[in-house]
């Protein structure tokens, strides 16, 4: 598959490379990928480089320490492996398995609007930037935007049916229950 065959909005980002591991091409991965070691099921991997998608192949690949380890094919020496440190990787995103009803992926949550039901009336915290993930539960970090109800981050965590009531792609709205008067 070219660069041209797929643009980078149609992309999402499964991994970073963190460094070279031995000598014989083979680099270190932090996988965003949940089990990690789905990440080396996908194929049709690419770089994301400043100058835009570039293919790449990892030809083989386990899990090490936190992480996963994988070589990529056709570098066979430490200091072109050491060249790939910090690039993140894509995938298709038409080419991720289909979710079940009430599951979404992370990159499908940011940038959504959040919305609380207020004593007043419904307010707008801000919009999803980015999520972290816990270990108890994925949070959602909430920036201000415009039309928010005042100018703060908030950390929400991500509880489907306790504090998430209502997540609406189509509307690019989440609706929390969320205390304001207990920041």
């Amino acid at each position: 598959m070219s660069e041209s065959e797929f643009a980078a909005d149609a992309t999402l980002v499964i991994g970073k490379i963190t460094g070279s591991y031995g000598i014989k091409g083979w680099v270190k991965i932090h996988p965003y990928t949940d089990p990690q070691e789905n990440f080396l099921e996908f194929g049709h991997w690419m770089l994301k480089r400043r100058s835009g998608l570039e293919p790449i192949e990892f030809d083989a690949g386990r899990r090490q320490g936190r992480g996963l380890v994988a070589h990529i094919a056709g570098v066979d020496d430490r200091t072109l492996a050491d060249s790939y440190k910090g690039l993140e990787v894509a995938v298709p995103a038409d080419g991720l398995p289909q979710l079940e009803q009430g599951d979404y992926y992370w990159s499908q949550l940011q940038g959504l609007q959040v919305w609380c039901q207020d004593g007043e009336g419904r307010v707008l915290l801000g919009s999803v930037d980015y999520l972290i993930e816990t270990g108890a539960n994925d949070v959602l970090v909430v920036k201000a935007c415009e039309g928010s109800i005042d100018q703060r981050e908030r950390l929400i965590p991500y509880l489907p049916g306790d504090v998430v009531t209502r997540v609406d792609l189509d509307e690019a709205v989440i609706e929390v229950q969320w205390h304001l008067d207990e920041e």
